[in-house]
């Protein structure tokens, strides 16, 4: 055997032993590694203990006045003595109250909106209508729109179960006011202005009639 043949045969012997020392060191586990992490310790861990917030403030009554003021618990008590009311529905009403009876006042035509028009609102109406119509007036109107509405303030007293809400309004329209001979002595047709009126409505809360009353004007 010559020596070639030997090295070549000590080689093989050499990387048969290596292959075999390999294998045996990755196939086994030493004592300083680490024991297999469970599954539930990886996966993240949810927070249960938040606290679930019923109720809350009534969004109906606070998108129109502020949480916790006189006029919010006032609200509050509405419901309370008529859970079927709601400001949003009220508000929506007093938008079409607004253009019904200011435009029969200056029409001069109370019986439309008499239902609407508590006693002595009613009396100072046709005290001006009468008024004008001694002068020989008539007013000419064309209501606009509305640019403003808002809850201005609300009242309630809960031993009579009367409510009071008063609504902020800016309405547009145009009029003028002629004479007897029909000439315009005021205002104008081509020209749009704005009036600003804040109006209580008044209501006991709970009785069958469902209409609120107009008891107070100004701006």
């Amino acid at each position: 055997m010559n020596s070639s043949l030997i090295q070549l045969l000590v080689l093989a012997g050499i990387a048969v032993f290596l292959i075999l020392k390999l294998r045996s060191v990755l196939g086994t586990r030493d004592g300083f590694e680490k024991p297999p992490v469970p599954l539930d310790d990886v996966r993240p861990k949810v927070r249960r203990d938040f606290e679930v917030i019923e109720g809350g403030p009534d969004q109906d009554i606070t998108d129109h006045v502020a949480d916790g003021s006189d006029a919010a618990k006032a609200l509050a008590a509405m419901k309370v003595a008529e859970p079927s009311f709601s400001v949003n529905t009220f508000l929506q009403g007093a938008r079409g109250a607004y253009e019904m009876i200011l435009m029969s006042f200056e029409r001069g035509e109370l019986d439309p909106i008499r239902p609407f028009l508590d006693d002595e609102i009613e009396a100072a109406f046709a005290q001006a209508i009468n008024a004008r119509e001694a002068e020989g007036l008539t007013i000419e109107a064309t209501f606009v729109g509305l640019r403003e509405l808002a809850l201005h303030n609300a009242t309630f007293n809960r031993d009579t179960k009367r409510a009071e809400i008063s609504v902020r309004y800016v309405g547009e329209l145009t009029s003028v006011i002629r004479n007897k001979a029909g000439e315009v002595v005021e205002g104008n047709t081509r020209e749009i202005k704005r009036q600003r009126d804040v109006w209580t409505f008044a209501r006991v809360m709970g009785a069958s009639d469902p209409n609120w009353q107009l008891v107070a004007t100004g701006d």
